[in-house]
């Protein structure tokens, strides 16, 4: 699978994943205040790990210098 996330992407989804696992923490007990930011957390985490995000796949973006390059 190659990789379609810049660094910077990567290091902004890293801080999204802070806020959004901050927000869950303090949310109110099993409500969606709680779900939906604990899944937005999981998600930006796990793109920003793996380096692939599958909409930016989708709709054929790529924020990663190196692939472009390939690319052109």
């Amino acid at each position: 699978m190659p990789q379609n996330l810049g660094t910077s992407d990567r290091d902004i989804r890293l801080v999204l994943t802070a806020i959004f696992g901050l927000i869950a923490l303090f949310a109110p007990s099993g409500g969606v205040w709680q779900v939906v930011p604990a899944l937005l957390a999981l998600a930006m985490l796990t793109t920003a790990a793996v380096g692939f995000c599958p909409l930016y796949a989708v709709f054929g973006i790529t924020t990663n210098k190196e692939q472009s390059a390939v690319e052109k």
